[in-house]
């Protein structure tokens, strides 16, 4: 059975940063979604903008964008990635119950935007959560995960 290689890891097996400096150019996006699971009760509070923190799905999407940002100094080997777009989108979701998270990250650059769209979900749904702890402490952060992505060498990947 082959094994893909790992980028991270030099013949050694040290950590490094991959060479991305000889691959050309193109438009990268990345779609990535998660949950935040809640009460009925909590939910309804959300949606009822009677969080005493605050606005909570403005302040989750502000969040998420911010975390897109910063994601080269959150994951180690990630590279720094100059943005062109970064969407959060919050949804009230009856179902789960609780928030569906979506968000859409896009560059033109050498090395794709994967992790800055999950780091996105990732940091709106911690914001979700310390803003609404008060209300519950149960709540659940699952799923998160790629959805789409689209550019470069390994071009388009659809999960969902």
């Amino acid at each position: 059975m082959d094994f893909p290689t790992l980028t991270h890891l030099d013949e050694t097996g040290r950590a490094r940063m991959v060479d991305v400096g000889h691959k050309p150019d193109s438009e990268r996006i990345a779609i990535a979604r998660g949950e935040i699971v809640m009460k009925p009760e909590t939910l309804a509070l959300i949606r009822a903008g009677a969080i005493k923190k605050g606005d909570v799905l403005t302040i989750a999407q502000i969040a998420g964008i911010m975390g897109a940002k910063k994601t080269s100094e959150l994951i180690p080997l990630c590279h720094p990635i100059a943005l062109s777009k970064v969407d959060v989108d919050l949804a009230l979701d009856d179902s789960l119950p609780g928030l569906s998270i979506t968000a859409t990250a896009k560059t033109t650059g050498k090395t794709g935007v994967e992790m800055e769209a999950l780091t996105a979900v990732s940091i709106a749904a911690l914001t979700v959560y310390d803003m609404a702890k008060a209300a519950e402490k149960t709540m659940k952060i699952q799923n998160i995960r790629l959805v789409e992505k689209h550019g470069g060498k390994s071009g388009d990947i659809i999960n969902e």
